[in-house]
């Protein structure tokens, strides 16, 4: 007979908390997909974190090997979060508009977990901070990240220690403003990427920084087609354009001149 001290599936898992958190505000089926949805993005937005923050102080110490296997593990979990897309997108414009109104102004363009994804790879924009407000630890989390080097910001710091020439000002600067690309920078990538072997670690480094901005680009896409698909034009909820919005985003890229010298290959 077992314990009733010992540990189960549930008890390890927090099972009956977990479950209880979805409580939806009408009667419609579709509504509880809805909330799953983004529970569990939340979820993977926390592993995200984790695994950047790891990834980060391995660049940071010049361990670039170990790096490569917290930065694949974020770009298999974006590609996760995509595929939930797929699975929203069963919910039609009639399923949605039924329960739409008991959002209220909540929206997605409010998680903080996400920005502070956003903030890590490099992707900085203070702006964010004031939807957080009435979330003290969430909106420190977020400064935390918005005033510390992105993962982009190490990596360069990494390819400067490795004996590239990268100005000074980029090595020391205000994190919290946005990156602007250097010539320098994509100089210096450009001649990692020319000699592989002889830059192996580098190389590689670079190639899973792009895996990252492609799963990210990619994930901003699957988002446009499926707020199309389900509200069309119409405003997001929180006041937000909704699709307009999100169009305007499928251009950042966290690591530019990763992608800028491949035209001089």
């Amino acid at each position: 007979m077992t314990s009733p001290d010992a540990m189960t599936y549930a008890r390890y898992l927090a099972l009956d908390t977990l479950l209880e958190c979805q409580h939806p505000r009408s009667h419609e089926d579709d509504e509880m997909l809805f909330i799953i949805i983004h529970q569990t993005k939340e979820l993977w937005l926390k592993q995200m974190i984790r695994e950047l923050r790891l990834a980060m102080r391995q660049v940071a110490a010049d361990a670039l090997v170990p790096a490569y296997k917290a930065l694949a593990r974020v770009s298999r979990i974006q590609a996760v979060m995509t595929l939930s897309w797929d699975v929203l997108a069963t919910m039609t414009p009639s399923d949605y508009t039924r329960f739409r109104h008991v959002l209220g102004p909540s929206s997605g363009f409010q998680s903080d977990q996400f920005r502070t994804v956003e903030f890590l790879l490099g992707l900085k924009d203070a702006r964010f901070l004031d939807y957080q407000a009435d979330r003290p630890a969430a909106r420190s989390s977020m400064e935390e990240a918005l005033r510390a080097p992105g993962l982009w910001d190490l990596a360069i710091a990494a390819a400067a220690r490795a004996g590239f020439a990268i100005p000074p000002h980029l090595l020391e600067r205000d994190w919290s403003q946005a990156y602007v690309p250097d010539p320098a920078v994509e100089a210096a990538f450009l001649e990692v990427y020319r000699q592989p072997e002889q830059h192996w670690e580098l190389y590689q480094l670079a190639e899973k920084l792009v895996d990252l901005d492609d799963a990210m680009a990619t994930w901003r896409h699957k988002h446009v087609l499926t707020v199309e698909r389900v509200i069309g034009g119409k405003r997001g909820t929180g006041g937000t354009a909704g699709a307009a919005y999100l169009l305007s985003t499928l251009a950042k890229r966290a690591f530019p001149e990763l992608w800028s010298l491949r035209t001089q290959l």
